[in-house]
This record gives C-alpha cells, structure tokens and sequence, in this order.
C-alpha cells in the first residue's frame, strides 16, 4: 500500500513539471513574442530555485514541519502561482511570478525523495521503482499536451496547476513524520551545506564538479529552445516527441547497472557527453537538411545523457565523500549541475538565440552548432584532467546490481 501511495506522489510530482515546463518555450516565444533572452531567463528560474531548494528542505522540513506538510502547503501555492501565469502577458510580472513559483517546486523533488527514504524498508532495492513513476508522469504529461495540441497556448500552466492542487491535498494523505528535534546547536555553514566544499581539495571531485557544472550550459540549450525548435521545424507533436527522451531515461535506468561495472565512472560521464555532441550534431543537420528523421532519432539520446551523467556523477560523489558530509555533498553537485550550470546556460543561450535570430526566423543551424562546440570542448577537457582514482570494489557493484 504504502509503495503505491508513493508511486503515486511521484507521478503526480513530475507530471506537474512536465506538463508546462517542455513547452513553455513554445508558449513565450510564438503567443507571447518574447525574446530569446527573456525565454533564456524564464528557465533560468528553475536554476535560481535550485540554489534557493536546499535551504529551504533542510531549515524548514527537516527541523520544523513534516515534510508531507511542507509538500502539501508548496503544491497547493504552486497551484495558485501557475494559474496566475495564464493571466499574465508581460515579462515584468511573468518572470518574478515563474521566479516564485520555481522556488516552491524545486524543493519538492527533494521532498518527496526524503518521503520515499523514510517509508521504505530496502531503497537500495525499492526506491528506483518508485522513481520510475516519475518519468511515467513526465511521459504521460508531454503525450496529453500534445494530444490537445495546446502547445502554443497557456493551456498547459492550467494543467499544471489543478495537477498541483491535486498533489498538495493527496500529499496530505502520506505518512506524517515529526520533525527532529536536535539539542545541538546548527552553524549557518552546516545548514548551508559549506562544509561539502573541503572535498575540492581532492582534484578529481573538483574536476568533476567544474565540469558538471560546465556541461550543464549546453544542457540549457535543451532545456530552454528544443520544443520551440522542433515546433518551427513543422513536428506537431513536439511536446509528445520530446517525451522520448523519458522512455529513454527509463530503459537506461535499468541498462546502467550492467554497463557501469565496466564503463565506471569516468567511462559513463565521457559516454554521456560525447552522446550529447551527437545529438547537437544531428540538431544542426536536421536544421540544415531540415529531414525531421534526424530529430527524431536523436530525442531518445537526452534519456541516456541524463541517466549516465548524472547517476554516475551522484555516484562518484557519494563514494568520495565521507559518512558526515554525503548529505551537503550532493547538496553541492546540484548546486553546481542545477543552479550555476543551468543558470549561466540559459543567459547563454538566450543571448545566443537572439543573436541569430531575424524578423523572417531563427537561424538554428547556428544556434545549434553553439551547444555542439561547447560540449565537444568541455568533453575533451575532462578526458584529460579527470582522474578516477576509486578502488573498483565488489560492494559498489553489489549496490548497483540491487537498484534493479
């Protein structure tokens, strides 16, 4: 019963983000007439979120609140936010609206990670079926959208918005977990997680976290434009298309145990970047050619990009880190992934996008070779300074046998 309720909470989590964040792009650029920049700066929201989230998680639902509670209350506001989004025009209020909105969801992915933890007997065995849910919603929500072909519209954002309210009154209804009371007293460097930045002294974790963070600014490009992308290149279903990427992720979740025993950690991140060179690649031909066949072979590479890279990053931090900073350890990868990366990777490819825009377009044969060169200079970068340097342990391997 309790895995149910849970699978549920996940569904429900990622089908809310799904169902606006994919086409939003879409949505600013052709109904609205943003520009290049402030689409940029719309996604960027989410990373600015992402730096504010930790805070937020561990102040408020870790020392005061129930973290159903606290699940509860950000959904149900959420849901508040995003309707006011369809009834706002100009940028000047859209943006800090989407800004407050981003720092109510983004720590409801952590939430309902902890709310997993702690009502599973095995999660080493148990919680990536549950995650799986996720991706489920996410796949579901791109399939309904483009079903309804409401993808220029702001449609999706009332989607997005009951899906909310539903999940904040159901987020009720999940097992209640007092906070903890501690009688020690808590610095504001532990609480921020500043602690975790000792562990740049090893150079292959900060090699890997300069180069997270680096790969995440073509990542933006992803992000912010492939919807508005594959829409101008006459794909109706472009919302439903890019939903492949999630099928992906789910095959990969499970196909990334056996590979990781022989690619480790360095073999998985170097496959995952040079993936995402290809599919920049096949971006730019698919615009010069304008053959849709390329597109669509290439949406399924983000699902296998996304499982390597990050899984096996989150990984290669966990095993560097010692018991006492795991938690602000991961804390900082997103921090460094989420916020500084994705942040300066949508200035970036605002900018980048209303460069090679005209009157008569977009010109995405350039705007897409952008993405392709970084990534091919960031890939090549790793591969010479990224050292390893972790004992290939049978306890390690069990651990990931076990996810399946």
């Amino acid at each position: 019963m309790i895995k149910t309720k849970l699978s549920a909470m996940m569904f429900f989590q990622f089908f809310i983000q799904g169902s606006w964040y994919v086409t939003m792009g879409t949505y600013l650029g052709r109904t609205l007439e943003f520009t290049g920049v402030q689409i940029g700066l719309a996604y960027s929201t989410a990373a600015i979120a992402a730096i504010i989230s930790p805070i937020i998680v561990g102040m408020i639902a870790d020392r005061f609140f129930s973290p159903n509670r606290v699940l509860a209350f950000l959904n149900i506001f959420g849901a508040i936010l995003l309707f006011a989004l369809t009834k706002i025009e100009t940028f000047s209020l859209f943006f800090p609206v989407l800004l407050l909105y981003s720092i109510c969801f983004m720590p409801t992915m952590s939430l309902t990670n902890s709310i997993s933890f702690a009502n599973l007997k095995d999660t080493a065995k148990e919680f990536s079926k549950i995650r799986l849910f996720g991706s489920f919603g996410w796949i579901c929500s791109g399939l309904l959208i483009s079903a309804l072909k409401i993808e220029p519209y702001s449609t999706p954002f009332l989607i997005g918005a009951g899906i909310s309210l539903l999940a904040g009154v159901y987020a009720l209804t999940l097992p209640h977990k007092a906070p903890v009371c501690t009688v020690e007293k808590v610095g504001v460097r532990q609480l921020l997680g500043f602690d975790a930045f000792k562990l740049t002294k090893d150079r292959s974790f900060l090699v890997l976290l300069i180069f997270s963070a680096l790969i995440c600014i073509p990542l933006a490009f992803y992000d912010s434009f492939t919807n508005l992308f594959i829409t101008d290149m006459g794909i109706s279903n472009a919302a439903a298309a890019m939903s492949l990427g999630q099928v992906a992720e789910v095959i990969f979740l499970f196909v990334f145990p056996f590979l990781f025993i022989k690619l480790r950690y360095k073999g998985s991140i170097v496959s995952a970047m040079a993936a995402w060179i290809v599919m920049y690649g096949l971006f730019t031909l698919g615009a010069q050619s304008e053959q849709n066949g390329f597109i669509y072979a290439v949406l399924p590479f983000h699902g296998f990009c996304y499982t390597f890279f990050f899984v096996a990053g989150q990984l290669f931090v966990d095993e560097k880190s010692p018991t006492s900073l795991r938690n602000s350890a991961q804390g900082l990868i997103a921090f460094a992934t989420y916020g500084v990366g994705k942040y300066l990777g949508t200035l970036i490819a605002g900018n980048v996008v209303d460069i090679y825009s005209t009157e008569s377009g977009y010109n995405w044969v350039s705007i897409w070779f952008t993405p392709f060169l970084m990534a091919t200079v960031f890939l090549l970068g790793f591969i010479f300074l990224f050292k390893e340097n972790v004992k290939k342990n049978r306890e390690v391997k069990f651990a990931l046998s076990e996810t399946i």
